[in-house]
């Protein structure tokens, strides 16, 4: 009697293992197969950006009005429109690589969850391309005119094409970034880690730390242009306090 209930607890425990093993297994493939996804995706909005990438460099040009633009060193401009054409590339790619997370994380929601992934996509893809037009509008001319201001009369205006595109690409993101702060609240409040009555107790760090956000991530040193994304990262977290307080949290 014991070596048959030695082989049915034997069975049992293989049968337990697969059951565990296989949907592992089947998760990992769909990761694998989200991620060739987006990389493909990633990719393909590389190369077509590449192609237009004159078109692209030029439309950035366009803040630095009055503003020569030179080659300092052999191939300079070759490997700035190989960046241009990534960090374009990207935000081409950016709706598909979010639908390729979504439907990985979808299988694991709840149906109430699940009601929810559909707008919180669709915002955070609204408020970085927000937040690339403002930085493009608002942040980089002010930035530009302080810099070509500043010194005018002494200096003429020849500048780096290589250290003018990091400027800027770098203003672009980190501005697109910083725009995501309503998405963080939201799903904070989701979750039930923060309140909006928590969120806005807590103005006064807020304030401070827009502040310190903006000296951090606007790579020009200018007061106006710090002052603007700092008024702007603390409009968006008491937009998103709103938000929570709409959703009942």
């Amino acid at each position: 009697m014991i070596e048959p209930l030695i082989d049915i607890e034997d069975e049992v425990s293989t049968e337990v293992t697969d059951d565990l093993e296989m949907p592992l297994l089947d998760h990992l493939d769909e990761l694998r197969k989200r991620i060739f996804y987006a990389i493909a995706v990633v990719l393909v909005g590389i190369i077509g950006c590449f192609v237009f990438v004159n078109k692209i460099v030029y439309f950035l040009e366009v803040p630095a009005h009055g503003v020569k633009f030179l080659q300092l060193s052999p191939g300079e401009y070759f490997f700035v429109s190989i960046k241009v054409a990534g960090y374009s590339g990207l935000v081409v790619a950016a709706p598909m690589i979010l639908y390729q997370i979504v439907r990985f994380v979808l299988p694991g929601l709840t149906k109430k969850e699940k009601k929810l992934v559909a707008p919180i996509v669709f915002g955070s893809s609204i408020l970085f391309i927000a937040g690339i037009a403002f930085a493009y509008v608002a942040l980089i001319p002010a930035a530009l005119n302080f810099f070509i201001a500043y010194g005018g009369d002494v200096v003429e205006q020849l500048w780096s094409i290589d250290r003018y595109f990091e400027f800027v690409l770098l203003l672009l993101f980190s501005t697109g970034l910083a725009f995501q702060i309503p998405i963080v609240q939201a799903l904070l409040g989701l979750v039930g880690i923060v309140s909006s009555q928590q969120m806005l107790a807590g103005w006064r760090y807020v304030i401070l730390g827009a502040l310190v956000v903006g000296g951090v991530l606007t790579p020009s040193t200018d007061p106006l242009t710090q002052s603007l994304l700092a008024g702007a990262v603390g409009g968006l977290y008491f937009g998103g306090i709103g938000l929570v307080k709409l959703m009942g949290r």
